[in-house]
């Protein structure tokens, strides 16, 4: 059944196919599709010359590899949480988003089920992304205060995010073998965008880790003894296309949110770092 998209009113199945009209759809219906690891290897090691970025972010969003990343996402999609009954669902993988040559970089874990996975932009839809964008907003780093869905005008400012693991995962716990799947994406899109990359803030112990291993993976030079994550610690990761500074910070989830472990005031420290250090 096709519901209306809360933005534009146009109908839509769930999952949204590919090519058909979402807002901000990187992908058309003859993006090629990656349906186990290895073809991931293949279609983030093949893209044309031109639009790159644009291409990968393609293939990224009908990726299908991971059997049980697809049947559970592509599930919510169908049943929905009660107060979004009324809406399509995207259902599909988030790719990254924001600008295509940042300063700034934010990495995290993966998408939510009923945030990206059904509004169609990561980070977006749900309490983490309030938080999230809020603080990106305060400053300076996002042109309003709020991401509500993909399409809804809102724009990054030297600013781009990415998931280390591009579909919701069920309880938000990718298993070793999906991100290890889904990290060839991670590595194109770093490799892509790293010459302009000055800082990169990590959310979470689980994206730190991911960055750091896609950061070695591309030729950064990752100190020794390995940086720890904590909330606002810096690391200089020296690298083919000059040195980043690495921020850990703390995930804006509910679970941090609600009982203190991060702040606004933490939240907004971190990403003031990071754009100073930017030079934004």
């Amino acid at each position: 059944m096709k519901l209306p998209h809360p933005l534009t009113g146009q109908l839509f199945e769930s999952p949204v196919p590919p090519g058909t009209g979402w807002p901000e759809d990187p992908a058309a219906p003859r993006t090629p599709v990656a349906h186990n690891a290895a073809d991931v290897v293949a279609l983030a090691g093949d893209l044309p010359v031109t639009e790159t970025l644009a291409e990968l972010d393609a293939r990224v969003s009908v990726c299908r590899a991971c059997d049980r990343l697809v049947e559970w996402r592509e599930d919510v999609a169908l049943s929905k949480r009660k107060s979004f009954a009324d809406q399509p669902y995207w259902g599909r993988p988030i790719a990254g988003w924001g600008s295509s040559s940042p300063r700034v970089l934010i990495a995290g874990l993966a998408p939510a089920a009923h945030g990206g996975n059904r509004t169609g932009r990561v980070f977006t839809g749900d309490r983490s992304g309030d938080w999230l964008f809020a603080s990106l907003h305060r400053v300076g780093l996002a042109s309003q205060p709020t991401s509500t869905h993909a399409g809804d005008g809102l724009h990054l400012l030297g600013a781009r995010m990415m998931a280390a693991v591009r579909c919701a995962p069920p309880a938000n716990k990718p298993t070793p073998e999906e991100r290890d799947t889904c990290s060839p994406w991670f590595h194109a899109e770093l490799r892509l965008v790293l010459p302009s990359t000055r800082v990169i803030v990590c959310l979470g112990k689980f994206g730190f880790d991911v960055l750091l291993n896609a950061l070695a993976a591309v030729g950064g030079e990752i100190p020794r003894p390995r940086p720890k994550f904590g909330h606002a610690v810096e690391y200089v990761v020296p690298g083919p296309y000059g040195e980043v500074v690495v921020l850990g910070c703390f995930h804006p989830s509910q679970q941090n949110t609600f009982t203190g472990k991060l702040t606004e005031p933490m939240l907004d420290a971190v990403f003031t770092r990071a754009r100073t250090l930017a030079g934004l």
